[in-house]
């Protein structure tokens, strides 16, 4: 196996040209309308709308380390990839982050997108720390073989 392409950068995860960006989503639980919009999914709601949220509520549970296909709602992607990056205590572990990568890059690979963004599944509400994510996310991803281009965001905002 060759590995996937990936490359990181700081910025926001919602200004990448890709296919399709990635969720760090919960387990699906709890009603998407009972969660505070915090993060990815609080930038993806207000930039993009509902009806992702709508789409992923209809697939129920996702198991610890799942992924599930929805529309963009109203962002220029082809998709929004959610993973179950956290558990019930909304922890990530390391078993959750590279699950989440590898079920993401195969529904990337199933739907032959070209490019995805992922944000540092589990550094932020997850308590899992940014550099260490990072580590599992490219082990993951170099040993995955994909012909799609990587981006792995650390959110930075905009000053």
């Amino acid at each position: 196996m060759a590995g996937s392409a990936s490359r990181v950068v700081d910025g926001d995860l919602l200004d990448q040209e890709v296919d399709v960006i990635v969720n760090a989503w919960n387990r699906n639980i709890i009603p998407w309308w009972l969660l505070i919009p915090q993060g990815v999914s609080g930038a993806i709601k207000r930039r993009g709308g509902k009806q992702p949220f709508r789409e992923v509520a209809r697939h129920g549970p996702i198991p610890l380390g799942g992924a599930v296909l929805t529309s963009a709602g109203n962002l220029p992607f082809k998709g929004v990839i959610h993973v179950a990056g956290i558990d019930m205590l909304w922890r990530a572990s390391e078993q959750s982050i590279s699950d989440s990568v590898r079920s993401a890059m195969a529904i990337v690979e199933e739907q032959a997108f070209s490019s995805v963004a992922f944000p540092v599944i589990g550094a932020g509400s997850g308590g899992f720390g940014e550099e260490r994510a990072l580590e599992l996310m490219q082990g993951v991803l170099a040993r995955f073989d994909s012909s799609a281009m990587v981006t792995l965001v650390r959110f930075r905002p905009k000053k």
